[in-house]
């Protein structure tokens, strides 16, 4: 993957847990350049990003001491979807990340060209949103 894609991926990451860029502001920014999704993985606290040939960068999100909770609650993940979408005064993505994986959320999956995310807990239960319109 060339420099300049690995750095607004970078940059996408990085703002997302300063809380420089929203959601929908990262997208726009991830599919301009050329991505076709990404995914993120808490276990393993990294993110990796896809282009539409095969090619991939992961990168390391920030350190969480937070655990995965064993069971999935795909009510609670919901929940605090919605919470991300107002993006209210007290929101940020590092609170919506310990919050998720309290909530069992082992990790998520954005599919530009779908217009969804697939959130999945530790034994594969699964919640899909769809891109607000």
């Amino acid at each position: 993957m060339d420099a300049e894609r690995i750095s607004i991926a970078k940059t996408c990451l990085d703002a997302a847990h300063d809380g420089s860029l929203g959601f929908p502001e990262i997208v726009g920014r991830l599919i301009n350049a050329g991505f076709e999704g990404y995914s993120v993985d808490y276990r393993r606290n990294g993110q990796v990003y896809y282009l539409p040939d095969g090619d991939s960068v992961t990168l390391d999100m920030k350190a969480s001491d937070a655990p995965v909770a064993a069971a999935f609650d795909p009510i609670a993940v919901a929940r605090l979807v919605r919470w991300a979408q107002a993006n209210p005064p007290d929101y940020s993505y590092g609170a919506f990340c310990e919050q998720v994986k309290a909530a069992g959320c082992a990790g998520y999956m954005v599919s530009f060209s779908g217009r969804r995310v697939l959130y999945f807990g530790r034994t594969a239960e699964t919640h899909v949103e769809h891109f607000p319109n």
